[in-house]
């Protein structure tokens, strides 16, 4: 089913948590953001490692 983008935006709600992830292959970077786009969060950023 594609839905159009402002059928995604309407399935927001101001309960929804929105997590960005840029996946590398060593390092990668996270950040958390509201249901209004604010961010929750400073930048996380891991290793990518068997630890």
């Amino acid at each position: 089913m594609k839905s159009t983008q402002n059928e995604k935006i309407s399935q927001i709600k101001i309960t929804t948590l929105v997590v960005g992830i840029d996946v590398a292959k060593e390092t990668h970077y996270a950040r958390a953001f509201d249901y209004r786009g604010i961010e929750l969060s400073k930048l996380l950023k891991f290793s990518n490692t068997a630890e």
